[in-house]
């Protein structure tokens, strides 16, 4: 094992202030417009990961719940939602956009202090891009006719939707904006880890006048998420997860007329050529895999480098790593936050431990972390086989498999080669080889010379085992209509 210290630069504290935050100590379920108590859940404590400190108590919903929220949907549904029109509807979500927008600031902290994420990415990246897809979407409530010309587009009904911890309120946004757009009501359930920026979400829909039941908010674990899946009165499911929970989806849904897209696992391939801007595409292999925290489904956890630059490359990005600060979320320095629970920092910490059985080098930065909370620094293995697990099994952490190729065919065999298809980064210099990798490469998304870049207005989703249908941009739309 090769470690380094870090230290390049000792930073002072820089901490974000946490006075203009207001959380309750516990919260009900948001059903038809109202925080109600459960109809016989308890409750659970939800974390700080950098602290292993309660934030507050959340509560476990019941089957019985579950109905109670899908039933006040299909009320609003019926005597509301479906009435109003497609220019009011686009007011209601634009005034969930500006509140998103005033309360960005609390927003971005509670979103930190629940999820481990550095403030910077929570300020910058999370709560900006969650109001850019309310305000998007709310543009396209009254000119569904110009998204699907020469057809009628219906909304589907009643939508349940369950969102991962990686991006709690971006998640939300990417779900409920374009549902209620299209004229769908909803039923969410947050991650039972990241649940707090879904239940602020509400208090902005009961500011912005949402007609109650239009969205309903349940949380808790995985059996909340199923009774939604396999309540008989929901016409839609959407589903960001692991990828074995999505085929469960599937099965469960097979002999019904539900609708359901699914954006599930992926393991990224970042491919950097020789005539690549290199300093750029090192700064783009530590944003598409570190200042994350590897926890997104598109992280480029896989780094091909053609091999004429292969010892530049790794020089730039050892170098890069041993600049980078671990440490307090909250601190605006920090560029690597906390893993978002103790069950997956087991994970990695697994997934590391199969990498070395595996024979690959491993390098990682070393650090003084703090005495409490979950942690792991970036790290990266070297000399790794394409049939290694670290290769081709989804890490969700801040752990890069690195491999090199000699051709472009190569690369693009190697890139193809794993059950997932998400997403994908190319370097290179020149636009010919770039168009010839995209139209080869079987993922969703694939960036040029640049990762983990997002747009309301550009459609996220994969192939194979990375799921299927298209959250953001028009495509967006089409899976909560039906033509």
């Amino acid at each position: 094992m090769n470690k380094v210290k870090t230290s390049l630069w000792k930073l002072d504290p820089a901490p974000e202030s946490t006075d203009h935050v207001s959380l309750q100590s516990s919260y009900g379920l948001f059903i038809d417009g109202e925080f109600v108590e459960s109809e016989g859940g308890g409750m659970f404590d939800t974390i700080n990961p950098a602290t292993e400190e309660t934030i507050a108590q959340i509560t476990e919903a019941t089957d019985a719940d579950v109905d109670k929220a899908v039933k006040a949907a299909r009320t609003a549904y019926q005597k509301v939602w479906s009435k109003t029109s497609p220019a009011d509807r686009g007011k209601y979500i634009y005034r969930i956009a500006r509140l998103i927008q005033e309360k960005a600031r609390e927003l971005a902290v509670i979103e930190t202090l629940d999820g481990g994420k550095p403030i910077r990415e929570s300020r910058d990246i999370d709560i900006p891009l969650a109001a850019a897809h309310f305000f998007y979407y709310a543009g396209w409530a009254d000119k569904l006719a110009y998204a699907f010309p020469n057809r009628t587009p219906k909304p589907l009904g009643v939508a349940g939707q369950i969102i991962p911890w990686n991006f709690p309120l971006l998640m939300a946004a990417w779900k409920i904006a374009p549902a209620l757009a299209c004229g769908n009501t909803v039923v969410l359930k947050p991650a039972e880890t990241t649940s707090l920026t879904a239940l602020k979400l509400c208090e902005i829909i009961q500011q912005a006048g949402l007609p109650a039941g239009v969205v309903n908010i349940v949380t808790g674990h995985g059996p909340v998420g199923a009774a939604i899946v396999n309540h008989p009165d929901v016409d839609k499911v959407a589903f960001t997860g692991s990828t074995a929970v999505g085929k469960g989806i599937q099965t469960a849904i097979a002999s019904t007329e539900k609708s359901c897209t699914l954006e599930l696992g992926g393991k990224a391939a970042n491919i950097v050529f020789d005539d690549a801007p290199i300093d750029q595409a090192v700064e783009g292999i530590i944003n598409g895999i570190y200042f994350n925290q590897g926890h997104v489904c598109c992280a480029g956890s896989r780094l091909f480098v053609q091999e004429s630059v292969f010892e530049e490359v790794m020089r730039k990005l050892k170098h890069r790593i041993n600049t980078l600060n671990v440490g307090d979320p909250m601190d605006k320095n920090t560029d690597v936050g906390a893993i978002n629970s103790h069950k997956q920092l087991q994970r990695i910490n697994e997934y590391i431990e199969i990498g070395k059985d595996e024979g690959a080098d491993f390098y990682q930065l070393e650090s003084d972390l703090p005495e409490k909370g979950f942690w792991c620094p970036p790290c990266l293995f070297t000399g790794v086989a394409q049939s290694n697990r670290i290769a081709q099994e989804e890490i969700f952490g801040p752990v890069l498999a690195v491999q090199t190729f000699r051709t472009v065919a190569e690369v693009i065999k190697k890139a193809n080669n794993t059950p997932y298809g998400l997403s994908a980064g190319v370097w290179t210099d020149k636009g010919s080889k770039l168009f010839n990798m995209t139209a080869q490469m079987r993922a969703g998304v694939i960036w040029a010379n640049t990762y983990n870049k997002f747009d309301p207005t550009s459609p996220f989703g994969g192939y194979k085992e990375s799921g299927f249908g298209r959250e953001g941009g028009m495509h967006g739309l089409a899976a909560y209509v039906k033509i």
